[in-house]
């Protein structure tokens, strides 16, 4: 490992230090290759004790996580798409930027109450009883 950074967000960042790579035999293609080459990654990233993000980004990232997430704290990507080491490993850093830059985004404002209008309820009112007139009066045709 190189031990740069990679960016997350604006002051928000990753220290290649703080990455786990173990490579791991893949499913999938690969020939007779599958079964005796690691071509697989599996990334492992402690999100609580990661110095360049904020608490609530560590918080949000491991609800995003989800079954990714270790009791630990960890976050643990499998990444096999790929016939290669190289790209398998960039795929999973790729998806843990995407994860951890979805967590850098604050979550919407709660939704605000609103009321319809006084004049918005009197027209409504309105329109239903001239409706109700309306099919009051194709009622029953009296006695001829």
């Amino acid at each position: 490992m190189s031990g740069g950074t990679i960016a997350i967000a604006p002051g928000l960042f990753v220290e290649e230090d703080e990455l786990h790579e173990n490579f791991i035999r893949a499913s999938g293609p690969g020939g007779q290759n599958v079964n005796k080459v690691a071509t697989a990654v599996q990334l492992r990233f402690d999100v609580l004790h990661a110095s360049g993000l904020t608490d609530d980004v560590r918080q949000r990232a491991l609800r995003l996580a989800g079954q990714r997430a270790t009791k630990e704290g960890e976050i643990v990507i499998e990444a096999g798409r790929y016939r290669t080491q190289e790209r398998n490993r960039e795929d999973a850093r790729q998806r843990l930027v995407a994860l951890l830059a979805k967590a850098a985004e604050p979550p919407p404002p709660p939704r605000k109450k609103t009321r319809p209008s006084k004049g918005a309820v009197e027209r409504r009112l309105k329109a239903k009883a001239s409706r109700a007139g309306i099919k009051k009066m194709r009622g029953r045709v009296g006695p001829d």
